[in-house]
């Protein structure tokens, strides 16, 4: 492995990251990160994945589904700091998504207060819950709630 100062223990990771242990250890789980056990049974991990849980922590700020980001991380090695160029493909990859995200909540945004007491979710005003009124046609009412026969 790397040199003793490239490896961290969970503790180092969690303390550097600003997250909890318990969060290094679901981002491993998730297949976000990556580390190894020691000898003796302890977890460590290289320092480049400080910069991996920065990106993982931006990312889901930004509303970034943790698949996304599993996805986008995958071809990067586990002692590789991600870089401006490996952050301009995350972004070019995430911005269709992120883009269409603004949208709809724009749409929300201008249009929640007309669509805040209808109760129906069919209206043919809706474009939040239900575009182009594809419920309407199987009957008034909370469509999506109503058991089909």
């Amino acid at each position: 492995m790397s040199a003793q100062n490239d490896v961290l223990t969970v503790g180092d990771v969690a303390r550097r990251s600003g997250v909890a242990v318990s969060t290094v250890h679901f981002y491993e789980a998730k297949g976000l990160i990556a580390g190894w056990r020691t000898a003796g049974n302890q977890r460590r991990y290289h320092r480049a994945v400080l910069r991996r849980i920065a990106i993982i922590r931006i990312a889901q700020r930004a509303g970034i589904p943790l698949v996304a980001i599993r996805e986008a991380l995958a071809d990067l090695p586990d002692d590789h700091v991600p870089n401006a160029r490996d952050w301009r493909h995350f972004t070019e990859t995430w911005r269709d998504m992120l883009e269409a995200r603004i949208l709809a909540l724009m749409q929300l945004r201008d249009q929640i207060s007309s669509c805040i007491g209808c109760g129906c979710l069919s209206l043919e005003e809706c474009p939040l819950r239900n575009p182009d009124d594809a419920l309407g046609a199987d009957g008034p009412g909370p469509r999506r709630l109503v058991p089909r026969p």
